[in-house]
C-alpha cells in the first residue's frame, strides 16, 4: 500500500511541477532543471530519462511528507 501511495505522489509531484511551470518543457526552469540535475551524463534515450523523472518525482514526494 504504501508503494501504491507513492506512485500516486510521485504522479502528483510531477502534475504538480508542469502545472507551476505552465508545461513550457523549454522555459528557462526545465533548462535550468536540465543543466543541474544531469550535468554531462545526460540519461540517454527515453526509457532512462523516464526512470530519471520518476525518481526525481518520487524523491520530491517524500521529502514533501517528511520521509527521507
Amino acid at each position: 500500500m504504501a508503494w501504491l501511495m507513492e506512485q500516486f505522489g510521485a504522479a502528483y509531484e510531477l502534475a504538480r511541477l508542469g502545472v507551476i511551470s505552465r508545461f513550457r518543457f523549454k522555459g528557462p526552469y526545465w533548462q535550468w532543471r536540465h543543466e543541474t540535475a544531469f550535468g554531462r551524463g545526460v540519461p540517454e534515450g527515453r526509457g532512462e530519462m523516464a526512470h530519471a523523472m520518476w525518481t526525481y518525482a518520487r524523491w520530491v514526494y517524500r521529502m514533501r511528507r517528511g520521509h527521507g
